[in-house]
């Protein structure tokens, strides 16, 4: 199986889990960043599909922790987001792209809110990028979800994750729920950071969205200047899942022409 060393500020040496999608050398490379209990695995076919229609090459990867990568080597702190966008997310474009390589992320959920933090670098590679479910500050609703997470875990109804994480998933479970229910996290909030993204953005969500309301999104076209936005009716917190057709719609024609 593929995976790259990578070496990051903190922490020593770990293996990465990566996937790369065959497409046109000249387009842009789509890269895919997985929900907070998510993988590349869970993405299902959905990127390769993405992929198919718009002829571009993709790169899916496993964050630190989860799925095929190597375990969380110290507990979470509240900037991890942070951290997985400016210091991860970097160092997996230098090893798997070739350089010089223009790409677009696009990011679900946490992968969302990633997505926002690494686009307000304004690296040179990047041409857009597309969110989904993302988050820039907490609300009661998004906590009253991870509320009902954990109970779900903690009665076995969550067991289909160990097919995904194997014998990190108590870990990486823990790591995203105790994270978000600190009370030092109820103060997380990048709103600040959205004006400095300089690359178009679609930003979508599910009208049903059970850990996020629409003031995500209206604060996301807010702050980022030109941002494009679509609510998704009868849609909940996995749009390319539960309204594929449409998202693969969306998502294309944004590739197609992001400006």
């Amino acid at each position: 199986m593929p995976h790259l060393s990578i070496h990051p500020a903190v922490g020593g040496p770990h293996q990465i889990y990566y996937e790369l999608i065959d497409g046109q050398a000249e387009k842009p490379c789509l890269v895919f960043l997985h929900e907070g209990l998510g993988c590349t695995a869970m993405w299902k076919d959905f990127p390769r599909r993405l992929c198919e229609i718009t002829g571009c090459p993709g790169l899916l990867y496993d964050r630190l922790g989860y799925g095929l990568s190597d375990a969380l080597q110290q507990s979470r702190k509240t900037d991890y987001l942070h951290r997985y966008a400016l210091e991860e997310l970097p160092l997996v474009l230098t090893h798997a792209l070739p350089s010089g390589q223009p790409y677009i992320v696009i990011g679900h959920s946490d992968g969302g809110s990633i997505a926002l933090l690494h686009a307000a670098q304004q690296p040179p590679g990047l041409r857009a990028i597309v969110t989904e479910a993302a988050h820039v500050f907490v609300e009661t609703l998004t906590l009253d979800g991870i509320r009902v997470a954990e109970q779900a875990y903690a009665d076995g109804k969550l067991r289909g994750l160990t097919r995904y994480h194997g014998d990190k998933t108590e870990q990486i479970f823990k790591a995203w729920s105790d994270t978000w229910l600190t009370p030092d996290f109820a103060k997380w909030n990048i709103e600040e950071v959205l004006p400095s993204i300089a690359c178009p953005a679609l930003i979508l969500q599910g009208i049903d969205d059970q850990y996020g309301t629409r003031r995500q999104v209206d604060a996301i076209v807010a702050g980022v200047p030109g941002a494009r936005m679509q609510l998704l009716e009868q849609c909940g917190h996995t749009p390319h899942q539960e309204q594929a057709a449409a998202i693969l719609e969306l998502m294309d024609t944004f590739i197609r022409s992001p400006a």
